[in-house]
């Protein structure tokens, strides 16, 4: 075999290797964490089946689910029995640890997995959440319990306990409802003894965190997302800040009287809103609060998440720190 030839042989190899395609590493994105809702688990084949979808339209992102039990049973039962603030702390310390997410994230929650990450940015927020998604949440929390599902066992254990009382010290400290119920015709009770929403609401007088407001104004984009038949939630409006008004005969206030329908007091026009107790206010006036419509019932998502999770989730980042370089070269799923 002459020079040549072997030559020619070289240069025919090099030109159908360049020729051929060649597929680009993923860019950096930001981290996505996703806090699932009731009912479900960090690892359902639900829970999966939607990242897959996310990773589907941005390729190389890296995924958390939050968990509150490694055991996919004892996750979903921890859904509705445990100490909301304890959840929340062990999500803060898991959050904290994950080496992908050190230079902030964006986060979804479904149903009540969006006011416990919304809790997450008041009360800790390190790392940060730069946009948060909620569906169906119950910002406002709920004025009765949930209904079950005919074969959800936790559902309705979960279910009879809390309607034997929702305030009372043993509710308020196991039962995962109870302690975002917002009863409007006990408020002082609720005020008195609920354990969780009114401090992240700022409702408790002389016990309001200036730090919370300002964790909170500092997202970039809160995206607030009811279900138009959402019969899960009551009121439904709670998705948005909403909620019954308390009765006009006891406060004054614009509530409904006995026997006629309840008025809903939109976000606006709460209190915590006009007294800007939880920085909502300042995040909605620049432009960061933003309210959506999914038609259908509780957590009937079909396509609406798409226009959604392709605007605030998976921005490529420009510039990026080790955290970030290793996820975008590589296609990561994580699920813990």
């Amino acid at each position: 075999m002459t020079l040549l030839s072997v030559t020619l042989g070289l240069l025919l190899a090099a030109s159908y290797v360049l020729s051929g395609p060649v597929r680009l590493p993923d860019p950096p994105r930001r981290p996505l964490v996703i806090w699932h809702g009731l009912g479900d688990s960090y690892g359902s084949p639900g829970m999966l089946e939607f990242m897959s979808w996310i990773k589907e339209m941005h390729p190389g992102i890296f995924i958390h689910s939050v968990y509150l039990d490694e055991d996919l049973k004892e996750d979903e039962r921890a859904g509705f029995f445990g100490h909301v603030n304890e959840q929340i702390r062990t999500a803060s310390e898991q959050l904290a640890n994950i080496t992908e997410l050190q230079g902030g994230f964006d986060a979804i929650g479904f149903s009540q997995g969006g006011q416990f990450l919304r809790a997450y940015v008041e009360r800790y927020n390190t790392p940060p959440i730069h946009n948060l998604i909620t569906f169906g949440s119950q910002h406002m929390g709920v004025s009765d319990i949930p209904l079950c599902r005919p074969w959800d066992l936790f559902c309705q254990l979960a279910r009879r306990a809390a309607r034997g009382g929702v305030y009372t010290e043993w509710a308020q400290e196991n039962l995962v409802q109870a302690q975002y119920f917002r009863d409007p015709d006990q408020l002082d009770v609720y005020l008195e003894r609920n354990t969780f929403l009114p401090d992240i609401n700022g409702e408790v007088a002389g016990a309001r965190n200036a730090s919370y407001a300002r964790r909170l104004a500092a997202l970039n984009a809160l995206v607030l997302v009811l279900f138009s038949a959402d019969k899960t939630v009551v009121p439904k409006e709670s998705s948005w800040f909403g909620s019954y008004a308390p009765p006009s005969n006891e406060t004054g206030a614009v509530g409904a009287a006995v026997g006629e329908e309840k008025t809903i007091v939109p976000m606006r026009l709460q209190p915590l809103y006009r007294h800007d107790w939880i920085g909502l206010r300042t995040l909605d006036e620049r432009g960061g609060v933003v309210l959506e419509t999914c038609e259908g019932e509780h957590m009937q998502i079909h396509d609406c998440w798409r226009p959604l999770v392709q605007r605030y989730v998976g921005e490529v980042l420009e510039h990026h720190g080790d955290a970030y370089g290793a996820a975008g070269e590589q296609e990561v799923l994580k699920v813990q």
